[in-house]
């Protein structure tokens, strides 16, 4: 069976070249595939393609008649793979879980750090000549949140009991030695000085965190989003930000990313926005790469 990483880029190649090892299978690295026919033809004769930003579509999936595995660099694929297509096709499609588990962690704790001191908007006033100084909250004895309990959420609950917060959770599915109290999300959105989401998204929770769920939390409540926009009512949450009752909202995922030139968050003095990097640090990407290369290597066959 033969394997390709089909696109990848200038700045996952060193990368790369540091975790693929002599003894690994052989795999060819390509870089800039271009789109519809041009992908077709660069994987005919390949069994395994590693896919990192390549969007395949029904079209190009049947075009691709001699693959049989995409290895999706990351954990979103549908957002870059039609997966019903892929599984009419009988190409079988990984995704690489826990990869970023504690660099996405870091990056919500940053996030819900740089909201609590109101970092961007004094940055930005800095550079704007305003000396205005912005009152903080304290994160010491201040409860935390976490919807959603799963690798990154378990990180972020470390990492805030680390520095002095109360940590309380919410999970879909029971968790079992959960290391911080579960509760009930009316419990969890009643109690919570900061409230940080770490949703998968699926059909189940689009829109799950609704105007009811942001209005059961305290006046002036801090939200953090790294997972996916589109797990909050995103006119809920700008009505809220707007009228007070969240004080401010850190996010770090977009429906659109980049996010469109109306988007209401970008008109709001009380956010905090990243461009989706949450999971880019070099250890994280190499961890991702290696798992990428284990896949592959289970997909020809070997061990």
């Amino acid at each position: 069976m033969a394997t390709i990483f089909h696109d990848c880029t200038d700045d996952l190649k060193p990368l790369w070249d540091r975790v693929h090892r002599e003894d690994d299978i052989p795999i060819t690295v390509a870089f800039d595939p271009g789109t519809g026919a041009n992908v077709a033809e660069r994987l005919r004769g390949y069994d395994i393609c590693i896919n990192d930003h390549t969007y395949f579509d029904a079209d190009l999936l049947a075009r691709c008649t001699d693959l049989k595995r995409i290895v999706f660099l990351g954990t979103g694929a549908s957002s870059f793979i039609d997966l019903a297509a892929a599984e009419r096709c009988g190409i079988v499609v990984d995704t690489i879980k826990g990869y970023g588990d504690t660099t996405v962690a870091e990056h919500s704790i940053t996030l819900m750090m740089a909201a609590a001191r109101s970092v961007a908007r004094m940055h930005q006033d800095v550079r704007a000549g305003q000396w205005r100084q912005v009152e903080g909250i304290q994160l010491l004895g201040k409860t935390i949140g976490i919807v959603g309990f799963g690798g990154i959420g378990r990180e972020v609950a470390r990492i805030a009991r680390g520095i002095g917060m109360e940590v309380i959770a919410w999970n879909r599915s029971p968790v079992l030695n959960a290391p911080v109290p579960m509760v009930s999300l009316d419990e969890l959105l009643e109690r919570c000085d900061f409230l940080s989401l770490h949703l998968a998204l699926n059909d189940e929770t689009r829109g799950f965190i609704d105007h009811a769920k942001l209005s059961r939390t305290k006046q002036g409540v801090v939200v953090i989003n790294t997972a996916r926009a589109d797990v909050v009512d995103g006119p809920a949450l700008g009505a809220l930000l707007r009228s007070g009752h969240i004080r401010h909202a850190a996010v770090d995922v977009f429906s659109s990313e980049p996010p469109a030139a109306d988007d209401p968050l970008l008109t709001l003095d009380n956010v905090t926005l990243t461009a989706h990097a949450g999971f880019m640090t070099p250890e994280a990407t190499m961890t991702m790469l290696r798992r990428a290369i284990e896949l592959a290597t289970v997909g020809e066959g070997k061990s």
